[in-house]
């Protein structure tokens, strides 16, 4: 089972979260998250965010990451959407 936390932050203070879950085997591990943030922009009605290099290498070194302004080409109305792998297996 694969899973992603994503939560939004205001004046940090947690405005929404909410939980992926994936257990597709075919789907590879980058699949699996680039269908999670799909997902949450769908639920949360964001345009989906650009993976900057910096985006990438805190995800690659913590399994978690910030997406800010920088990363959406429509303003948010939040400081920023995290997304955190909680479990993979």
């Amino acid at each position: 089972m694969f899973r992603l936390w994503a939560k939004i932050f205001k004046d940090n203070r947690m405005l929404r979260d909410m939980v992926v879950c994936n257990d597709n085997p075919d789907m590879n591990r980058t699949k699996k998250i680039y269908a999670a943030v799909d997902e949450v922009c769908y639920e949360f009605d964001l345009s989906k965010p650009i993976w900057l290099d910096s985006t990438i290498a805190d995800f690659k070194k913590h399994d978690k990451t910030r997406f800010t302004q920088d990363n959406f080409m429509e303003s948010i109305d939040f400081d920023f959407l995290e997304i955190h792998v909680i479990e993979e297996g």
